[in-house]
């Protein structure tokens, strides 16, 4: 069976949204239909219909002169963002340990954070291995809707952690940080492994992405 075709406006689509989220193209950052043409080696019309797509997901945004822009990320994205967090892996987390699932979650996350050691030297990649230790945190919710909210929100996560990588939070003492939450996981100790949790992501996470507006 032949394998089945990337249109152009897909791979546009792609790469646009790639370096967006490896913020190649900044928070902020002026866009034009003819820059990404020649960038991409692609006529108007794919180009256009990705641009279309970006703009559905607010990836790209158009002002009242219809000039294009990269999203911001501003202080308030990233406090509801991270309250947002709190919120949901708090509970996830304590429910964790309360349905006694707390042995079984250390195997379930140990193997994300082992995927987050094995990208810990480019700093994309291991933010998207990041992302996917959260989802798994929340999944002992076992609901969709909960899910789609962390999914319609990823793009934002993964370019706040970024940002937090960039200005302060240290990859290596995270993962460590990380593997030590796991130990105390399957030890029962969930004070301990939640303290771990709270201070290193949701902290530190929080406070080094705020600073990006202030440097």
């Amino acid at each position: 069976m032949a394998e089945k075709t990337i249109s152009l406006a897909d791979q546009a689509y792609e790469k646009i949204k790639s370096n967006i989220l490896k913020l190649s193209y900044p928070p902020g950052m002026s866009l034009t239909e003819a820059m990404l043409t020649k960038e991409l080696g692609m006529s108007r019309s794919p180009v256009r219909t990705a641009i279309r797509m970006l703009q559905a997901e607010g990836l790209i945004v158009t002002d009242y002169y219809k000039s294009m822009t990269v999203k911001e990320i501003t202080d308030k994205d990233i406090n509801e963002i991270y309250q947002l967090r709190e919120l949901l892996e708090g509970e996830a987390f304590k429910m964790i340990f309360s349905e006694k699932r707390h042995e079984e979650f250390s195997y379930r996350i140990e193997e994300k954070i082992v995927r987050m050691c094995a990208a810990a030297g480019d700093v994309y990649e291991w933010e998207v291995a990041d992302t996917a230790m959260h989802m798994e945190i929340v999944s002992i919710f076992e609901n969709e809707r909960i899910n789609k909210i962390y999914e319609s929100n990823l793009s934002e996560l993964i370019r706040m952690g970024q940002y937090s990588i960039k200005n302060g939070m240290h990859i290596p003492k995270t993962n460590e940080n990380l593997k030590k939450m796991v130990r105390y996981m399957r030890k029962g100790d969930y004070e301990r492994s939640f303290e771990i949790l709270k201070a290193d992501h949701f902290g530190i996470g929080k406070n080094s992405a705020l600073k990006k507006n202030s440097v």
